[in-house]
């Protein structure tokens, strides 16, 4: 049976970062010269560099911060200041700045492609990576990853990790009529809501973290 309490926590951490409401509008805007078909290509290839790049880290993550003499407590406090970063940003309106400079260099890139007329394709970069699997991301599945030590566990994980990887397909390869119906003010609500609730998991990841690593701290 599923550990519902796990996977509500890492629902919430996921989903608050993976947000696929927030990377709506990026996606919009980057394919905005595309069709309808054009989009929905676009979406299965995400949804499948996404997947690869999510089972790596989950699977490999821990081993490779145990790898570079980084323990899994210092980690989680180092991941939840990612986090919280980034929720103050969604909470101010503020772009997140990984993302904001990911788009930027975007622009450089389809002024070159379109200089040397090549066929420009943002699949993988900038909208898997970082926009999707980004810190946060990276943070969250491996802190979360590392957690899972029971059959339970480990299938909440996983049910989770699917829950969000469909729900991003299903926003991005129904872009163009979702982005209709979405104002901009629903976008902003989202955006704060997911924001608060990233802010307070981060807060209990830097202090589970902490306490781990200073005792003292539980007293």
């Amino acid at each position: 049976m599923m550990d519902i309490t796990f996977a509500t926590k890492f629902l919430g951490a996921l989903f608050a970062i993976m947000n696929p409401f927030i990377t709506l509008p990026l996606f919009l805007a980057l394919t905005s010269h595309k069709s309808v078909a054009e989009q929905r290509s676009l979406a299965i290839s995400i949804l499948g560099y996404t997947a690869v790049m999510c089972l790596i880290i989950s699977l490999a993550g821990s081993h490779i911060i145990r790898f570079f003499g980084v323990s899994l407590d210092s980690f989680r406090v180092a991941g939840g200041f990612v986090l919280i970063g980034i929720a103050m940003s969604m909470l101010n309106g503020q772009p997140i700045t990984s993302h904001e400079r990911a788009t930027q260099e975007k622009s450089a890139n389809t002024a070159a492609a379109a200089a040397a007329g090549a066929d420009d394709n943002p699949a993988f970069y900038p909208l898997t990576f970082p926009m999707i699997v980004g810190p946060g991301t990276i943070a969250t599945l491996i802190i979360y990853g590392a957690q899972a030590r029971q059959t339970a566990q480990y299938l909440g994980f996983g049910i989770v990790l699917v829950a969000v990887l469909a729900a991003l397909f299903a926003v991005l390869y129904f872009a163009a009529s979702i982005g209709k119906l979405l104002s901009t003010k629903m976008r902003v609500i989202m955006a704060r809501v997911m924001g608060i609730i990233l802010a307070a998991i981060a807060v209990e990841m830097v202090f589970a973290g902490a306490k781990a690593m200073l005792p003292g701290l539980a007293h």
